[in-house]
C-alpha cells in the first residue's frame, strides 16, 4: 500500500549558508518554515572568526525570523591560520560556538581566508579534541596539480587520515561528501567520532547534470558533482540507516547575475525543497523508514543534542518547484529544481 502522510520529528539542517543582510532575509524564512535548527556557514565577508562576531551574526539571523518562529542557528567559527586555541575554548564554552568549520584555504566560495596546513591549526584542534567540540571540513585537496573531479579523494588520503590519527578523540564531520570514496571512508569508521553530511543534489543528480545541452551554472557546486557510480553509493549510504549519515543541504544562494557570468559561483539554492527532494529519493530507494533518522534523529545525537519535540507531516500531493524567488533590488535567486514537480508537498 501506497504511503499517502508520512509525520517525523522535525528535522535539522547541518550544513545551511544564510549569507548576511538582503539575501539572509530573503533566504531565511524557507530554513526556518522547516528546520528546528541549522548550522550556519561561517563564510562572509569578513568571515566569522570570533565569538563576538558570530554573536552579532547570530542577533541579526533572529532578527530577521518569521513572527512565532522557533528556529535556532547554531553558529560556527571560521579557522585561520592565526585562530587562537583561548578564542576557540571561550566562544564554546560560552555557547557562540556549536562548531568550528575548515576551509581549506581557496577550496570554495569565501575560502581566501582558510587555513593554508593542519599544522597552522595544530593548537586549535588540540583543543577542540579537549573540549568536544565539533570539527566541520570542507574536504577538498586545493593542489592545483589534482584534477577537480579528484580532489575529494586525494584529501581523505594526504590529509584527513592524518588528521584523524593526530587527534584521536576529536570529533569530525566530513560535510557535502560526494564521492564512494568518500562514503566507504566514513563506513569503515568505527570509533563514532567521523561523520558525513550529504546534500539532495549529490543523491539527485551526477555530473552530466552540469552538460545536459549546454553548460548549466544553476547545478554547479563545490564540491562538483560527480560520476554515477557516487551518486549510487551516496544514495546507498544515506539510506543505509547508518548514524553517520545526516542531513546537510549545503543550500548556498547566489543571485542569478552571480551564478550566470564568465566565472560562476558555487553554491545550489535547495533550502525551500531540500526535505520534498530527499524524501523523493528516500521513497525511490524503498526507505522511507529510515528518512525520519537521516533527517532527525543522526545529525542531533552526533552534536549531543537532543531530537526536535515538534513533528513536520508531508502529503503525497505533486508539488510544482517555483521558478525563483526576487529579492526587492530587482534581482533574483533561482531555486534547485526550478519548474520540476515533486510527489510530495510539506503541509
Amino acid at each position: 500500500m501506497t504511503v499517502q502522510t508520512l509525520t517525523i520529528r522535525r528535522p535539522d539542517d547541518w550544513h545551511l549558508h544564510l549569507r548576511d543582510d538582503e539575501l539572509l532575509r530573503a533566504v531565511l524564512p524557507a530554513s526556518a518554515r522547516q528546520f528546528g535548527r541549522a548550522v550556519v556557514m561561517p563564510n562572509l565577508k569578513p568571515p566569522v572568526t570570533t565569538a563576538q562576531a558570530a554573536m552579532a551574526y547570530r542577533e541579526r539571523i533572529l532578527g530577521a525570523l518569521p513572527p512565532g518562529s522557533a528556529f535556532t542557528p547554531l553558529m560556527t567559527c571560521y579557522l585561520c591560520d592565526t585562530t587562537d586555541p583561548a578564542d576557540i575554548r571561550a566562544g564554546f564554552d560560552a555557547g557562540a560556538f556549536a562548531a568550528a568549520k575548515l576551509y581549506p584555504a581557496g577550496a570554495t566560495t569565501h575560502s581566501e581566508y582558510g587555513v593554508t596546513s593542519i599544522d597552522r591549526v595544530a593548537g586549535v584542534l588540540s583543543a577542540m579534541q579537549d573540549i568536544g567540540m565539533p570539527l566541520l571540513i570542507h574536504g577538498e585537496s586545493t593542489d592545483p596539480a589534482v584534477d577537480v573531479f579528484d580532489r575529494e579523494t586525494a584529501f581523505l588520503h594526504a590529509t584527513l587520515q592524518p588528521l584523524l590519527a593526530r587527534y584521536p578523540r576529536l570529533k569530525v564531520v566530513l560535510e557535502h561528501i560526494t564521492t564512494a570514496e568518500a562514503a566507504d571512508f566514513v563506513m569503515r569508521d568505527s570509533s563514532g567520532r567521523l561523520a558525513a553530511t550529504i546534500t539532495p543534489q549529490h543523491l539527485m543528480f551526477n555530473r552530466n547534470a552540469i552538460f545536459a545541452g549546454g553548460i548549466r551554472p544553476h547545478y554547479y557546486c563545490l564540491p562538483v558533482l560527480k560520476r554515477e557510480r557516487h551518486r549510487l553509493a551516496l544514495r546507498r549510504a544515506a539510506t543505509s540507516g547508518l548514524p553517520a549519515f545526516f542531513l546537510g543541504t549545503d543550500s548556498a544562494p547566489h543571485d542569478t547575475t552571480a551564478k550566470e557570468s564568465a566565472c560562476g559561483c558555487a553554491g545550489i539554492f535547495s533550502a525551500h525543497v531540500a526535505l520534498q527532494a530527499y524524501l523523493t529519493v528516500f521513497e525511490e530507494e524503498d526507505a522511507l523508514g529510515r528518512f525520519e533518522a537521516f533527517a532527525s534523529d543522526n545529525g542531533a545525537r552526533f552534536y549531543g543534542m537532543p531530537p526536535n519535540r515538534e513533528t513536520i507531516t508531508f502529503h503525497r500531493r505533486p508539488m510544482r518547484v517555483t521558478e525563483q524567488i526576487d529579492l526587492p533590488d530587482g534581482r533574483h535567486i533561482r531555486q534547485f529544481l526550478a519548474g520540476e514537480t515533486l510527489p510530495w508537498t510539506l503541509a
